[in-house]
Order: C-alpha cells, then sequence, then structure tokens
C-alpha cells in the first residue's frame, strides 16, 4: 500500500516499480500518484463524495450548480466533448467548462474544443501596504512549477494590482501533445488550494509572501478556447436582455411618433390646398 501524495479522492493504492498507483473513485480509472490526476477524473470523484456524504462540507458552503456536474469522461481521463445530465445536453471544453447553451439530447458536439488560456484572478484581503511585486511573482512561479508540475514556459503573467493578483497560464493544442501536466487540470488543483479544499492527501498549500501569510477573499477562473463559445440570446443575463427591450420600445416608440407628426403634416396640407381651391372658385364666381 502507498498514500497517493497528489489526490485524496482515490482508492485501492499500490506500489508498482517504486510508484503509486491508484483507483479514481467514482470512475475506477488507475491514476499515477506521481502527476496530477485529470479535472474530469476529479469532479467525478467529487460528486460521488458528495453523493455519498463521505466528504465534510465546510460551513457556508453552497453549491455551483453548473461548475459541478457527474462528467463522462475518456479513458485518458478527457472529458468528453458531450456532456449530458438525463436529457438535458450541452458542449465543453478541455476543462470541463460548458461552451454552449443547454439542448436535448439531439445535440452534437463535433470535437473536444482546446482551452488555450486560462486566467486566474484573486483578491487577497484588505491590507495596509501593497504586497512586494517580485516576491509574489517569484512565489506563485516556484508553485506552479514545483507544486503542479507545470513548465514555467506555460505561466505567461503573474501580475500584481493591489489587491488584485491575476495568472496566466497558455498552451495551445501543439503544446499539450508534447507531454506534462495540462493547465485546465493545473487551474483546478490550484483553485481548490486556494479555497481550503486541497486534493493533496496531506499538503495545504501556505500562501506567504516574504513571511507574511495571504489570506484570499475571492478566487475566479476565465477560460479562452481556440473556438468562440457558442452561446445565443438565452444565455444572457435578465438584466442585459432588459437593456435590449427598454432601447428597442423605445426605438419602436420614436418610428410611431414619426408616423403621427408626419400623418398630421399631411392633413394640414391637404386642409390648406382644399381651402386655397374654395377661394379660387368663390373669386370666379
Amino acid at each position: 500500500a502507498c498514500a497517493c501524495e497528489k489526490n485524496k479522492r482515490v482508492t485501492n493504492c499500490r506500489l508498482n516499480n517504486g510508484r503509486c498507483w491508484c483507483d479514481a473513485i467514482g470512475s475506477g480509472v488507475t491514476v499515477d500518484c506521481a502527476t496530477l490526476t485529470s479535472k474530469c477524473l476529479l469532479m467525478k470523484a467529487e460528486v460521488m463524495g458528495s453523493k455519498s456524504g463521505r466528504r465534510e462540507k465546510p460551513k457556508d458552503a453552497f453549491e455551483d450548480t453548473d461548475g459541478l456536474y457527474d462528467p463522462e469522461c475518456e479513458n485518458s481521463g478527457a472529458f468528453k466533448a458531450k456532456q449530458c445530465n438525463g436529457t438535458t445536453c450541452w458542449c465543453v471544453n478541455t476543462a470541463g467548462v460548458r461552451r454552449t447553451d443547454k439542448h436535448d439530447a439531439d445535440l452534437k458536439c463535433n470535437q473536444l474544443v482546446r482551452t488555450m488560456w486560462i486566467i486566474i484572478e484573486m483578491k487577497h484581503a484588505e491590507r495596509d501596504a501593497p504586497l512586494n511585486a517580485e516576491s509574489l511573482k517569484k512565489f506563485f512561479m516556484d508553485t506552479i512549477t514545483s507544486r503542479y508540475l507545470l513548465d514555467g514556459r506555460y505561466i505567461t503573467n503573474v501580475l500584481y494590482e493591489k489587491p488584485y493578483i491575476t495568472i496566466d497560464l497558455k498552451q495551445n493544442s501543439s503544446d499539450k501533445s508534447s507531454g506534462g501536466v495540462d493547465i485546465a487540470d493545473v487551474a483546478y488543483y490550484f483553485e481548490k488550494d486556494v479555497k481550503g479544499d486541497s486534493i493533496f492527501h496531506n499538503n495545504r498549500l501556505n500562501v506567504s509572501i516574504d513571511n507574511e501569510a495571504l489570506q484570499f477573499e475571492k478566487t475566479v477562473v476565465y477560460y479562452v478556447d481556440e473556438i468562440a463559445p457558442e452561446f445565443s440570446m438565452k444565455s444572457l443575463t435578465p438584466g442585459l436582455i432588459a437593456v435590449i427591450v427598454v432601447v428597442v420600445i423605445a426605438i419602436i416608440s420614436a418610428i410611431v411618433v414619426l408616423v403621427l407628426t408626419r400623418r398630421r403634416k399631411g392633413k394640414y396640407v391637404k386642409a390648406e390646398v382644399k381651402e386655397m381651391n374654395e377661394m379660387h372658385r368663390g373669386l370666379n364666381a
């Protein structure tokens, strides 16, 4: 037996040629504990854990219904391009994030679209003095390369604008095919670490810049795909739809006023012509 240091959501761990191999909970797919487990398998394990009540929920936790679902994974651990929940289906990118509206089961997802750019935006807790930007950049570069095994060339930017820290991860299809971990898996591990729900077996991430622990208030992850997402008007927020409707109503109102004004002007012109004709007849008589 062995402990899977990089994934606590596993079972049936065993040593083979000095490496620890385990079965991912929920899928039974064998994973190599020397590297990161794919996001698809991690999500599947988390859903199974939530269903069984095995994992204790933090206080004030609430479910992100569009974020966590029970995914269909390929044997390689990659997401299947088409995901469904009952009779409702949608297409996802390589990060497993929905990139189309939800449809019925007839939906076609021809390919798994590559997420080539992931933007992680964090907001640290209120503090008087700003952090040292160079120390902060070094910490996150070192952490991402050593803890999550991502080649440093895929970390294209670590930007600090108090209180926001933005990390850019970029990796296209040809970069990924050369091996190594996927930026989608790295971002998932990192987000869980920052939110205090580490996937690692017994190794919590302590964010410390110049020997000062850093607390985060908010973390948001944005995804940019190689092909633009396909959302329709239905996916627009109610507020935006309301604004569009108000603008349309305003335009229609303006047209109605213009038409009525022109009609009135036409009536006045006709009335003037009629009166002039009657005056001519009177003079001729």
